[in-house]
């Protein structure tokens, strides 16, 4: 559970938890802070603390402040409707002087066809004694007969003041984008602030927020599982709206695309907890320090993180731990394992409806995924280092209680002959490739010497600048790929509306070879926007390429700002009679060029050797 922020001690940290009821407002309170929520939406009007009235926007109409939202589509439309979420009925779960937990209801019934989707939605929000912030949580629920949909977004988000429109700040490529022309603070003039530059892997997201330094206060979002969000764990997802805007996704298409939006179908039943997500407030004592409030916060994620899963939450939905299983056994050094729904090899990256349950395995290669929740589960790795993916053939049945020991699991990478070259690391990122510098005029200083520094602005169109003319050639044993391998392979931009398909070329020598042996081409791609990949050997005019992906991906990284988005892997046989003694090339094309954001992003590259050579 949650405890009062160790950078400040309020005078009211004893105090009981306390709920008001009006017509039009829920205030809970505990002695350290005071949330005041709609009644009967459900959404967050006010966050009373540290003598500050509200740390909300109160700029903002009171239902866009803090609140639940979601973006649906009737199944085969693909026009999106946002939705924020309003509760119609107010009910209090639990209250007594250590712990209130309340909820806002919206039930679907078909007088509400197309008008709002077809789900019951139940919203929770806690509030503990000495804790400073709240817990907050949802129920979805779509019931046997209802209406089908798909749903491309759901998160939890919390406004404050903007400053990204004109004429202090100019947009750029998409709206989202805008260069800061004259800010109310000056030291970002000149930058360009963008929301896909804050997005983070699941893996990493467990705690972020915003800072005031007058007064001195913190305001953290700390999510302490991934098992709700979609994807798994490398999957990207937004920390902040455009604005200083603090978001909790759970479920989005972003650097994915339409493979993770899910489609119910008319007549499913599925039903699904989200969250909790811990809003958590941190003071200093007198704010000659307010970085402090972000060390704080991180060891309130450790301890929010230790504390899953809440035993406080008292949806039935919501499984304790003595009604979770447990999994442990040996695998590999760093690899991924994670629990997702049955499906086919690699399907936990696309899944986008159950639980996902993911860890690494230590050093000796053993590991342990705990509090399980109860269900039918296939179990899945990859190892960095190595091309392709595992998946357990037997189905697991966690239950209540479980304890499973798999013993020894073998994966055994895809590979037919000797490695004759490779290009780059089998990763699922293309971020050991060359990231140029960003253009001068849209710098985010805060990527500059940054492990993630292709996080800058418009480095798509860096490509153009440095292959003006003709396009990227890769000679084994002479080139470097950390230097002479662009990160994404892009259009090349002609004029203001017009692009370039762009053809790359790996040039290597072979001493001798088997006319009538077959060869191997592994492609890793880390995304695809788009796009088409087309493959040809030493005849660059075929007119049918050896081997095509076909039009693939939409998971639109490289206008996002992202290193990878869905990996992809193509194990191309190649003939002996394509090759020659000598001097061959291969001719990578991508040919879709409607829009400078089509594209892809090579992980890895290897040419093999007939097997038995």
């Amino acid at each position: 559970m949650g405890h009062p922020p160790a950078t400040s001690s309020p005078a009211g940290a004893t105090a009981g938890v306390s709920v008001m009821v009006s017509d039009r407002y829920v205030e809970i309170k505990n002695g350290i802070f005071e949330v005041t929520l709609s009644n009967p939406d459900g959404i967050v009007t006010g966050v009373r603390y540290n003598g500050v009235d509200n740390l909300m926007e109160i700029l903002n109409k009171e239902d866009k402040r803090g609140y639940w939202d979601l973006v649906w589509s009737k199944l085969g439309e693909r026009t999106g409707i946002f939705d924020v979420i309003k509760g119609t009925e107010f009910r209090i779960i639990y209250q007594d002087e250590n712990q209130a937990e309340v909820s806002f209801v919206r039930t679907w019934d078909p007088s509400l066809e197309g008008k709002a989707v077809p789900l019951n939605i139940d919203k929770r929000f806690i509030v503990l004694r000495g804790c400073s912030g709240f817990y907050t949580y949802g129920i979805y629920e779509h019931q046997e007969g209802w209406p089908g949909f798909s749903m491309v977004e759901t998160r939890r988000i919390m406004p404050m003041p903007e400053d990204r429109v004109s004429p202090r700040g100019q947009q750029l490529a998409y709206p989202e984008a805008v260069l800061l022309v004259d800010p109310i603070n000056p030291d970002l003039k000149g930058e360009v602030d963008d929301k896909y530059q804050y997005s983070c892997e699941n893996q990493y997201n467990n705690v972020h927020g915003w800072i005031s330094f007058d007064p001195p206060i913190g305001f953290w979002q700390i999510t302490p599982s991934d098992e709700f969000r979609t994807g798994g764990p490398v999957k990207q997802n937004l920390t902040s709206h455009v604005g200083p805007t603090m978001l909790a996704m759970f479920l989005s298409g972003h650097y994915a695309g339409d493979d993770l939006t899910p489609k119910f179908m008319t007549g499913e039943y599925w039903k699904k907890v989200h969250g909790p997500v811990f809003m958590y407030l941190n003071s200093s004592w007198d704010g000659s320090n307010p970085t402090l409030l972000w060390k704080d916060a991180k060891v309130q994620m450790m301890i929010e993180k230790e504390s899953w899963p809440y035993y406080f939450a008292l949806s039935d939905d919501f499984q304790k731990t003595e009604q979770r299983g447990r999994i442990s056994d040996l695998y590999a050094t760093s690899a991924y394992v994670g629990l997702a729904l049955p499906g086919d090899v690699g399907s936990w990256q696309r899944e986008c409806k159950g639980y996902q349950f993911w860890c690494r395995a230590h050093d000796d290669g053993s590991f342990s995924i705990r509090n399980i929740v109860a269900g039918d589960y296939n179990l899945y790795a990859w190892v960095p280092g190595f091309i392709g993916d595992y998946k357990l053939d037997a189905k697991l049945t966690i239950s209540s209680g479980d304890d499973i020991y798999l013993g020894d699991l073998v994966y055994e990478p895809p590979r037919d002959g000797p490695t004759m070259w490779e290009i780059g690391i089998p990763d699922r990122s293309a971020s050991e490739f060359y990231v140029p510098d960003p253009n001068p005029n849209y710098v985010n200083r805060l990527y500059i010497n940054h492990p993630d520094r292709f996080r800058q602005y418009g480095l798509w169109e860096r490509y153009a600048e440095l292959y003006p003319d003709s396009d990227l050639v890769y000679t084994i044993d002479q080139s470097d790929y950390t230097t002479d391998w662009f990160f994404a392979q892009v259009n090349r931009r002609t004029d203001q509306s017009t692009y370039q398909p762009t053809t790359w070329q790996i040039k290597f020598n072979l001493h001798s070879v088997s006319p009538n042996s077959t060869y191997k081409f592994r492609v890793a791609l880390a995304s695809s926007a788009n796009a088409e990949l087309q493959v040809r050997f030493n005849n660059q005019d075929r007119t049918a390429p050896h081997f095509t992906t076909g039009l693939i991906g939409k998971d639109n990284t490289i206008a996002r700002h992202g290193i990878h988005g869905l990996y992809w892997l193509f194990n191309i046989d190649v003939s002996g009679a394509w090759l020659v003694q000598g001097m061959n090339t291969i001719y990578l094309k991508q040919p879709r060029n409607q829009s400078p954001f089509q594209g892809l992003m090579y992980d890895y590259l290897r040419m093999e050797g007939p097997s038995g050579s």
